[in-house]
């Protein structure tokens, strides 16, 4: 067994402007915006390799679509320029701010274990399955919730080589993703 955890949950609290991440810590988000059925967020990091990050919560394909802005230009990783790290999440939205969802309550989202990263030049791979098979045998998750993560993973991997990316084929569902201008972007500094 690898780094067995529990699932990791953020929340997403709009009205109180803020990001509260998988160990506690709230974030002040700078930028809320929504397409139907989906949320974005945009706020400062002070994490040791990146600056700055956008995510895109999207319920209906159990998907949080994030981008880093890194320190060092490129992020991590086999290859060199990573474009996007896609969380396989159950997503549950909110309310407050006229996007639908529970009353009272903040967008959540409890990750699945399994992730994709896309690189520059269509290279990408997909990650933590091991985590997902721990985690169903440790009874951190049920069959049912297994099950959804492997068929969202699936159904991403697959959309994503038919329509030659994440970001086209999330366009061919309804949500054509927009981003903030790198140049616009800056670095909290990290955490000392």
């Amino acid at each position: 067994m690898g780094d067995l955890h529990r699932p990791k949950t953020e929340s997403f609290d709009i009205p109180g402007g803020t990001n509260t991440d998988p160990k506690g810590f709230v974030r002040s988000v700078d930028r809320w915006d929504s397409l139907p059925g989906a949320l974005y967020m945009a706020r400062p990091a002070d994490h040791p390799r990146f600056g700055y990050l956008e995510s895109w919560l999207i319920p209906a394909l159990t998907l949080r679509v994030n981008r880093f802005h890194f320190r060092n230009g490129s992020g991590h990783g086999p290859w060199p320029g990573q474009e996007l790290y896609v969380d396989i999440a159950d997503v549950v939205p909110g309310s407050g701010d006229g996007r639908g969802g529970t009353p009272g309550s903040p967008w959540t989202t409890t990750d699945l274990y399994v992730d994709l990263v896309t690189y520059a030049h269509g290279h990408w791979e997909l990650l933590d399955l091991d985590e997902l098979g721990d985690a169903l045998a440790a009874g951190f998750l049920d069959a049912t919730t297994g099950s959804r993560a492997l068929t969202a993973s699936q159904r991403l991997v697959t959309g994503m080589i038919d329509a030659g990316g994440v970001e086209p084929w999330l366009a061919t569902e309804g949500y054509p993703l927009s981003w903030a201008d790198p140049a616009s972007v800056t670095l909290a500094p990290p955490e000392k």
